[in-house]
């Protein structure tokens, strides 16, 4: 699943290729992909509009409308991916959605078909309408994601600190691929209790997380199978990856034999030297 490096890095190659481009069409070749209004109203509501400028919340996609004209929401969830093209380059097979501007276009693919997009009407707020934007703790990024508030919240809770990362609610837009890499780099075993750890411990993890989101979005993100930049090229984290994706091979710092375990249905990487289990 996109996480926030390469929801961010699709944001700024949507803010690079669809500004001031007029939606003289769209198509909807699945209708479940539009979560709001029903698929049939959706492309009246957004015919002639103009993308102003993309926000991102988490891991939302938000396209501000020109002329207050609203918002066009999106979530990429699993599989989902927005490419800038040529209205003849040939259809992907799993093309959901099809914005035609002209002499370019802009596809969603989505071959899992979980993701969802949205058209939030003039007058109301984009949480109105796409409720999982109601539920978002901080950014990683702002000062809202402070240790204080990282310390306060993890005070108290009894479960292993990798399911807490991946909550929504403490800090928005971490997933399993940046979860396993913080904790490598704070040397925190992902099975850990949140209510365990310590400021001297917590600081240094909430710190890594900055470092871990900001290092992958100068490399435009990862590429494990879906995932592709808006002109369709590959993320470069994967390849410099401290420790997400490499069981079996030997730890970048002391060799171990990295291992994988099932957390809550999740796999959590880890090097049973570098972040043993207290």
């Amino acid at each position: 699943m996109p996480e926030l490096p390469e929801v961010e890095t699709v944001r700024r190659g949507l803010n690079a290729t669809t500004l001031n481009q007029t939606i003289l069409k769209t198509i909807v070749l699945l209708d479940r992909t539009i979560a709001y209004p029903e698929a049939n109203l959706f492309p009246n509501a957004i015919a002639g509009c103009q993308f102003k400028t993309w926000h991102r919340r988490g891991k939302y996609l938000i396209g501000e409308l020109a002329n207050e004209a609203g918002h066009l929401g999106v979530h990429l969830r699993m599989t989902g991916q927005l490419l800038w093209t040529k209205p003849d380059a040939p259809l992907e097979k799993h093309a959901r959605v099809r914005f035609l501007m002209g002499d370019q276009e802009l596809r969603y693919v989505d071959q899992r078909t979980f993701g969802k997009i949205w058209w939030v009407p003039p007058g109301q707020e984009p949480p109105e309408i796409m409720t999982g934007l109601q539920s978002l703790g901080p950014e990683p990024f702002s000062d809202a994601f402070s240790e204080t508030y990282f310390q306060t919240w993890m005070q108290s809770r009894k479960r292993p600190i990798k399911n807490a990362l991946l909550d929504q609610s403490l800090v928005a837009g971490i997933g399993n691929i940046y979860a396993d890499e913080s904790l490598f780099l704070s040397n925190i075993n992902p099975l850990t209790h949140c209510y365990q750890l310590n400021p001297k411990q917590l600081n240094p993890l909430r710190s890594h997380i900055i470092e871990v989101l900001q290092t992958s979005i100068d490399a435009s993100g990862t590429t494990l199978r879906d995932y592709r930049t808006v002109d369709g090229t590959n993320g470069n984290y994967g390849a410099q990856a401290w420790i997400y994706g490499r069981e079996g091979k030997a730890c970048r710092v002391c060799d171990t034999e990295i291992q994988r375990i099932k957390l809550a249905g999740r796999s959590a990487h880890f090097c049973p030297k570098c972040q043993p289990q207290h």
